[in-house]
C-alpha cells in the first residue's frame, strides 16, 4: 500500500502535515504553518523534492540519535524525520520518504 499525507490543524490554529508510509507509520513531520495553503505548498514541495538524494540532510541529535531533514532547493527544511536507533535505520527512513513522498493522496483532517 502506498503512503499518504495527512493535513492537521493544531490547537493554536496553525497547520502541519505528516507523511505516512503504507503501514501508517509517520516518516516525515512538517513545521507549523500559519495558513492551510502554506502547509499544502509544503506537501507539494515534498512531492517534488523527496526523490532527490541531495535534498536530504543527514544529522545526529545531541542524544546521538540519527535523523534527517528534507530540504527544498532553497535549503529551507520541509520536513523532519523521527529519531532513529542507527544510521542504517535512518537510511531506511530516507528510502521510505523517497518512495512515498510523491504520493498525491492527501487526507485533510483539518
Amino acid at each position: 500500500m502506498a503512503g499518504w499525507f495527512e493535513l492537521h490543524k493544531s490547537t493554536n490554529n496553525q497547520f502541519r502535515f505528516l507523511l505516512k508510509a503504507g503501514n501508517a507509520e509517520i516518516i516525515l513531520n512538517s513545521e507549523l504553518y500559519t495558513t492551510k495553503s502554506a502547509a499544502e505548498n509544503g506537501i507539494k514541495s515534498v512531492q517534488v523534492n523527496s526523490a532527490l538524494d541531495e535534498r536530504y540532510e543527514r544529522k545526529v541529535a545531541t542524544n546521538q540519535k540519527p535523523f534527517f531533514n528534507l530540504k527544498a532547493a532553497n535549503h529551507q527544511v520541509i520536513g523532519t524525520s523521527q529519531m532513529y536507533a542507527s544510521e542504517a535505520s535512518r537510511e531506511v527512513g530516507i528510502a521510505s520518504v523517497k518512495s512515498n513522498g510523491a504520493s498525491d493522496k492527501i487526507k485533510d483532517l483539518t
